[in-house]
């Protein structure tokens, strides 16, 4: 079963920018500068995180994985995160 995932990334270096830019193209919508909506099997994003593990510095840059559930529907949203380490603000927001 596929799910839909927002991944979201902050390359600190223009080179590996690219790089990930251009692996992502590859496996979903580009929807805003460094973000990305890609409907997934367990084994698609399974490879995709090896492909963008490969590609990142791991102390520098992030990778962000936000799960919005199956893609014919919506469960909860989970967030992972590959290099720098996600921590989640206190500020409220507002989703339109």
């Amino acid at each position: 079963m596929r799910s839909t995932y927002l991944i979201c990334y902050d390359i600190c270096d223009d080179k590996r920018l690219r790089r990930v830019f251009k692996t992502m193209r590859g496996w979903g919508n580009h929807v805003q500068y460094s973000v990305f909506e890609c409907c997934l099997t367990p084994t698609d994003l399974a490879q995709l995180t090896r492909e963008l593990k490969d590609l990142i510095h791991h102390r520098e840059d992030q990778v962000l994985f936000v799960d919005l559930g199956p893609e014919e529907g919506r469960g909860d949203r989970v967030i992972s995160a590959i290099g720098k380490p996600y921590t989640p603000l206190d500020a409220s927001c507002i989703v339109v």
